[in-house]
């Protein structure tokens, strides 16, 4: 597709700007473990720094190691991956990684307590190798900011985290498919429009450029790959469940909706469902 780059590109344009990303792999899946080492240690911008088999020791030996990413699967024996997100406070962490959770297991109610427990991303197995490492640097590309002033810190870190639960069960809802890039640009389209409900007045002017800014690409590209996540979902989707989630306000037979409509009837249904202190 013409807004897709290659892994090959993307890495080489990477390393300029930030040092590796130094990748902690949870699985015990220990043939699983070998070829995510294999393909990240074999890319320009990622590191493997350690593979762990279980829950217990993951927590025994991330706080020695400097680790950017967390890569966290949550079926693990001994402790899984939940309790290992219930315990990471504890460990005191000066360098908190970003935490990805895998699982073969999308249920909202996982979802949810994943990303309250502090997750910062979930993703569905199966998935292919370059589109796993696309989505790490999006999320480290998202989350490498300055840190905000304490005061505020913890409420504001709450509803931002119900923000993102929120949007992540309202796409899964209708079963968009989260490997592919329009996914990423339509949660952060879909979250600043529900902070600042103007941008859907200037969605090429501001919204896309806004999302493009975030993710180090260009407008038009994330016009494009918007539209075409919601192409492919509106393609696999049942009627019955598009209906349920848009009724009336989208025609069906009409088709797809517009970029615009769909960002717009999403951020709507996201801000009616988030506690009223944080619409």
């Amino acid at each position: 597709m013409e807004y897709r780059t290659s892994v090959a590109e993307e890495s080489a344009a990477r390393t300029g700007s930030h040092p590796k990303i130094r990748l902690f792999l949870a699985d015990d899946n220990k043939d699983l473990c070998e070829v995510l080492k294999h393909y990240f240690d074999a890319l320009d911008d990622f590191t493997v720094v350690q593979v762990a088999y279980t829950g217990t020791d993951v927590l025994a030996v991330l706080p020695t190691v400097e680790t950017d990413v967390l890569l966290l699967d949550l079926i693990m024996p001994h402790l899984d991956g939940l309790g290992v997100l219930e315990k990471l406070p504890g460990l005191g962490l000066e360098h908190k990684p970003v935490v990805v959770v895998l699982s073969a297991f999308g249920h909202e109610t996982i979802t949810r307590h994943a990303m309250e427990l502090g997750a910062d991303y979930f993703i569905l197995k199966p998935f292919t190798l370059d589109v796993l490492a696309e989505r790490l640097r999006e999320v480290v590309s998202r989350l490498r900011r300055p840190l905000p002033n304490p005061a505020g810190v913890r409420r504001r870190a709450t509803a931002t985290a119900d923000l993102e639960v929120e949007i992540t069960e309202r796409l899964q809802e209708i079963a968009i498919p989260a490997h592919v890039k329009g996914y990423m640009y339509l949660r952060e389209a879909i979250a600043m429009t529900v902070l600042n409900p103007a941008l859907l007045a200037a969605i090429t002017k501001e919204l896309y450029p806004a999302v493009a800014s975030r993710y180090g690409t260009t407008p038009s590209r994330v016009e494009r790959a918007i539209r075409h996540a919601i192409e492919v979902t509106w393609g696999r989707a049942r009627p019955e469940v598009l209906s349920a989630v848009f009724g009336y306000t989208v025609n069906l037979e009409r088709g797809k909706p517009s970029n615009a409509e769909f960002i717009a009837l999403m951020a709507d249904r996201v801000r009616l469902r988030l506690p009223h202190g944080q619409r």
